[in-house]
């Protein structure tokens, strides 16, 4: 059995460690400790994108993903959990509202996202000029912990659509989870990957190293496909991300053939430019187009999930650029090498 096989076939991971009173408390409450539940006090005092609160989101919508080892899955839906999830997702999304209050029009939105500098498109670009090795391994530990669930938040929104936007969601889904061929889905490419750059492919396995900026920028997925009521926003970021891939994808590639950082690398990034570039028409005319045929009121849902977005991808980038410009690390924690 290969490294990637035991990865996928391992058992679940163990929780990250706290970095606050309020992810402290929910990791205790998932591991069975003896301390208290957040409240609403402290989830008061948490800044909404620092480390405590994001970390303690990030613990609480893993239940609705693969878990953690040692915790029942019956917690998934504790009422006391939600409760105190409801309260950070409520002080992290007000923060995104009020920083993203002055919305343009959805094609606006979706024009301004194609302009560049982004923060992803700049991380892109210092790869693709002047990144070396270490600098693209790190690249993938922080983005290991949602593209190794790639596709997954976004599958929740489907349900939730109809007609043209359904279809077409449905078909761009399909495509991200290998067209039926495991071997193929893009979170088994970015598996690869990771081996490829010497890395543990096991899901989980570096959220202690990834910062609040990059914890962001993964619980927004959740955030907004968690809730049907934002189904907009959730649509709003797919889009986004389909159709700012295919440029941003293409100068990965390249970054990862001048570095050095092997075929399966630079296989994972080749495939989203394929692959995106024929998505980003599909999201903009049948899924976008779509929704906002059938519910035109979501207009503004849209262009806040877009806009939420770009603003926690651009905190990500001045991130790792402010870290990768002065030669150090923007990992919290060493990443160590797959056994």
């Amino acid at each position: 059995m290969t490294l990637i096989d035991r990865a996928l076939v391992a058992t679940r991971p163990e929780p990250p460690e706290a970095r606050g009173d309020v992810s402290r408390g929910i990791r205790d409450r998932l591991l069975g400790g003896p301390g208290r539940l957040p409240r609403e006090s402290d989830v008061a005092r948490a800044s909404p994108y620092g480390e405590d609160l994001q970390l303690a989101l990030h613990l609480c919508y893993e239940q609705h993903y693969q878990g953690y080892a040692g915790v029942p899955d019956t917690l998934e839906w504790d009422p006391e959990l939600l409760r105190v999830r409801a309260l950070a997702e409520h002080r992290f999304e007000s923060a995104l509202r009020h920083d993203c209050r002055h919305l343009p029009d959805v094609k606006e939105a979706l024009a301004d996202a194609l302009m560049e500098p982004i923060g992803g498109s700049g991380v892109s670009r210092f790869l693709v000029d002047h990144g070396e090795l270490w600098q693209a391994r790190e690249y993938a530990v922080l983005r290991s912990v949602h593209q190794l669930r790639e596709a997954d938040p976004h599958l929740w929104v489907v349900p939730r659509l109809r007609g043209r936007a359904k279809a077409a969601m449905v078909a761009i889904e399909y495509d991200k989870y290998g067209c039926g061929r495991a071997e193929r889905m893009h979170a088994r490419l970015y598996a690869d990957l990771m081996v490829g750059l010497g890395l543990d492919p096991s899901y989980g396995r570096y959220v202690d190293a990834a910062g609040a900026e990059l914890l962001a920028a993964s619980n927004v997925m959740s955030l907004f496909g968690l809730h049907r009521r934002l189904r907009g926003a959730l649509v709003g970021h797919f889009a986004v991300l389909e159709t700012t891939s295919p440029p941003a994808a293409g100068r990965l590639a390249e970054a990862m053939r001048r570095t050095g950082a092997g075929p399966a690398a630079v296989r994972y990034f080749d495939e989203h430019v394929e692959a995106d570039a024929v998505h980003e028409q599909l999201v903009r005319r049948e899924v976008v187009t779509g929704l906002l045929d059938d519910e035109p009121e979501l207009a503004p849902d849209v262009a806040f999930g877009i806009a939420a977005t770009r603003l926690l991808e651009e905190r990500l980038g001045e991130r790792l650029m402010d870290a990768w410009s002065s030669g150090e690390s923007a990992l919290r924690t060493p990443a160590e090498p797959s056994a």
